[in-house]
């Protein structure tokens, strides 16, 4: 029993720090994530509807700190830190975890828990039977909590993970993700991501055995029909068959579509994903950025979804000059973290993304043009 309880302590600790890193890398993403959720209780459940969507309100200070505690009881379980106390918040916190996914595959409300972050992307009810099998290892480690030996370097990892978690969020936040794992990231040829991947459709069938009067899987399609009837067909490997962006497109102030148009040449994204927050920004320099890249051929575009009424009064109060462009808010929202984004592409590519907190020079963004290769 011993022996198992440890062996549970370390795999669940792994998947802790596994888990919370590759989410406290994006807390953001978490947060979205978070407060999907809490708005769909708000909408489920109207007597608490003031109470979820003020959770929701706060989702990105409650992601980071979901983030950093998950992390951080990852390496207390690690560690043998505290076994008692941390039993109890791990047993906590998969609990929550547990009622989040289940909700997600009973009631189909949320298609993607976010489990790992934007790292790997589950299916509800694969989340669920994750989360159940963790719980199964939890509740060893919870039923062993007074037995667990002590570590001499429990305390000092607890404070470093502590350190470290919050620092790389708060940095996510603040600035932009360290790891990014969206198809927006640097490197990432966005026209490419937009075909579709030359895989062939793994299919299977399913027919009525007129003979044997069941019904039978079959990879093939069952042509006798004097025997088999053809009942219904599934696609494996639907999610392979799709393209990695299907939602991209940008249009012009008309309406017209623009979208091949961002793919030619040397572009220089700013994205507004909305008015709140832009008010107090001080847009002297990013105007006088756009009007030194215009110079050098590199064309700045306002990429936005603010609506247009929205926007003029902002473009006016600002004054910006250049174009500007509308896009899908949720695009938008994976494009960019914070708001506002810089977004450097070279032929569709993307060059380097920054934040409004270490805007760049042109000489820079230049510089940039010329040393990199895709």
């Amino acid at each position: 029993m011993k022996l198992l309880a440890n062996l549970s302590r370390i795999l669940v600790g792994l998947e802790f720090i596994f888990s919370g890193f590759v989410k406290v890398v994006d807390p953001y993403g978490t947060g979205l994530k978070l407060q999907e959720y809490f708005e769909v209780f708000g909408g489920d459940l109207p007597m608490f509807a003031s109470f979820f969507n003020g959770l929701a309100h706060n989702a990105l200070g409650l992601s980071l700190v979901f983030c950093c505690l998950e992390l951080v009881l990852g390496v207390a379980l690690l560690f043998s830190f505290r076994m008692k106390l941390t039993s109890w918040m791990v047993l906590g916190l998969m609990v929550f975890f547990t009622f989040l996914t289940f909700y997600s595959a009973y009631f189909n409300k949320v298609t993607d828990c976010g489990c790992f972050g934007d790292f790997l992307k589950l299916k509800p009810w694969d989340s669920f039977t994750k989360d159940i099998i963790s719980m199964v290892f939890i509740l060893i480690i919870f039923s062993h909590r007074n037995k667990f030996g002590k570590s001499e370097f429990g305390t000092p990892m607890v404070l470093i993970a502590t350190i470290i978690s919050i620092g790389i969020g708060v940095y996510a936040i603040r600035y932009l993700p360290i790891l990014d794992f969206l198809p927006y990231a640097t490197g990432k040829s966005i026209p490419k991501q937009m075909e579709r991947p030359d895989i062939k459709p793994d299919l299977k069938y399913v027919f009525l055995d007129k003979k044997e009067n069941k019904e039978i899987d079959s990879k093939e399609y069952l042509a006798d029909t004097n025997r088999y009837k053809y009942v219904s067909s599934v696609v494996l490997n639907e999610d392979l068959l799709k393209a990695k962006i299907t939602d991209y497109s940008i249009a012009d102030s008309s309406g017209n579509d623009f979208t091949q148009q961002t793919f030619e040449g040397k572009v220089f994204f700013i994205v507004l994903k909305k008015k709140e927050g832009l008010e107090d920004l001080d847009f002297v320099p990013i105007n006088k950025l756009a009007n030194k890249l215009a110079r050098r051929k590199i064309k700045p575009m306002i990429i936005t979804s603010i609506p247009t009424e929205e926007y003029l009064g902002l473009k006016k109060e600002k004054g910006i000059s250049f174009d500007y462009y509308t896009c899908d808010e949720k695009v938008l929202k994976t494009m960019a973290r914070n708001n506002p984004v810089f977004v450097l592409l070279n032929d569709g590519v993307v060059v380097k993304k920054w934040s409004y907190n270490n805007i760049p020079t042109a000489d820079q963004v230049n510089e940039l043009i010329i040393s990199t290769k895709f």
